[in-house]
């Protein structure tokens, strides 16, 4: 049994055995579609930005000389808006009216600020000096034409895109996509839209990790339900092994039927690992089979998805080519004291408020790892390290935020 730490490293370095063994395809992506996709190479400026010296205020382009000593009256000799130019040279004396974002004439080095200013008539009463280059960007202080803005491997996020359509890049080279196969076993489980036997389950598992793997980049693939029998196990995983990874749910147990590790070493697999000291989510398992990684998954709704954010979310970074993400831990104070037992890390189903200025956290009333309604109230998981399994109220705890909640 390992950590939880130790078995992210193994997901991340095994994918990317595989991204690099079967390096993934290129696709050209409309600008608009492309947040949350990865950069398949890197995008480069097609000009200086900015590309001439900007203001960054309304006032007057000056010359920093004339308003050394003030009160200095300048001679008014024009205005400029942004996207429009100004023909003429600000000589001594003289300044320009400029406005946010546009270009600074030649001959001026500085904007003093409107607030600093009196305007009377053709002239124009500078109350404040300014060093020269003041309210200025200069050309290609930001980026010079040429220069990598964006590497291969940014997941592109709000600015990135932005970036993106500052050059000029309206269709751009991303990854394709990886298809992550999701097959859940079990002879309790029926689809969603099936009314259920007394001692059936809806397949709700297969809707949560679709979610998670669309949120994480990838492609879900849906492979339905394998009963509890080793040959339409078999046949189930042997058609996920056609996607770029495979994620199961139940059967990675040591119940007597729980058949999914045996099934997949009859198919070759080599396991990285076969439990973690986590709770939920002690029995996963992970390895390769056939080149391509499998993520096996307690079948209990809440272990499933504590450890496909544990787990998943790596494995599909490194598939989609970019690097795995950190597990976004944050600190808050503990509202009620907690003491555990059993030495593993624990993710506790919690809730997160913010009380005089500094962030809270209580763990939520649940019934064990089968219960998905106490997680449907969570926005984080309260983590308890193995180290430490008793804090106070008010002692700094780690939180885990709750991907698409917080």
């Amino acid at each position: 049994m390992i950590s939880y730490a130790e078995a992210r490293r193994i997901v991340a370095e095994a994918a990317a055995e595989c991204f690099h063994a079967t390096p993934r395809k290129h696709e050209r992506v409309a600008i608009e579609a492309a947040r949350g996709r990865v950069l398949a190479e890197p995008l480069h400026a097609d000009r200086d930005a900015p590309p001439f010296d900007r203001s960054t205020r309304d006032g007057f382009a000056v010359r920093a000389a004339d308003v050394v000593s003030i009160p200095a009256t300048l001679k008014l000799v024009g205005e400029i808006r942004a996207g429009a130019g100004f023909s003429g040279s600000v000589q001594a004396g003289e300044c320009v009216q400029i406005m946010t974002g546009a270009a600074v004439p030649a001959g001026a080095d500085s904007v003093v600020m409107i607030e600093h200013t009196e305007l009377s008539a053709a002239a124009v009463v500078v109350q404040r000096s300014v060093q020269r280059g003041a309210n200025v960007v200069q050309r290609g202080s930001e980026a010079k034409a040429g220069a990598q803005v964006l590497p291969t491997g940014q997941r592109l996020g709000i600015a990135d895109v932005s970036i993106a359509a500052q050059f000029g890049h309206d269709w751009l080279p991303m990854f394709a996509r990886p298809r992550v196969g999701i097959l859940s076993t079990g002879d309790e489980i029926v689809p969603v839209e099936q009314l259920p036997g007394p001692f059936q389950i809806r397949n709700s598992n297969f809707i949560s990790l679709a979610a998670q793997v669309a949120l994480a980049g990838g492609m879900p693939e849906p492979l339905g339900n394998a009963a509890d029998e080793r040959g339409a196990l078999r046949e189930r995983i042997e058609e996920g092994l056609k996607c770029d990874a495979l994620v199961l749910s139940g059967g990675v147990s040591m119940g007597k039927y729980d058949l999914v590790e045996a099934v997949l070493r009859d198919l070759g697999a080599e396991f990285r690992f076969d439990s973690v000291a986590i709770r939920p989510g002690k029995p996963a398992v992970f390895g390769l089979c056939r080149g391509k990684p499998v993520l096996g998954l307690p079948g209990n709704p809440v272990s499933t998805m504590v450890t496909f954010e544990l787990f998943g979310i790596p494995l599909v970074d490194v598939l989609s080519g970019a690097p795995p993400r950190p597990l976004a831990l944050v600190k808050a104070r503990a509202r009620h004291p907690i003491r555990l037992k059993a030495p593993l890390t624990h993710f506790l189903p919690a809730k997160l408020n913010w009380e005089e200025g500094e962030v809270r956290v209580a763990e939520l009333s649940w019934q064990g790892s089968g219960d998905v309604a106490a997680l449907a109230s969570a926005d984080c998981f309260l983590v308890v390290p193995e180290t430490k399994l008793e804090f106070a109220a008010g002692d700094w705890v780690d939180v885990l935020p709750w991907r698409d909640r917080v």
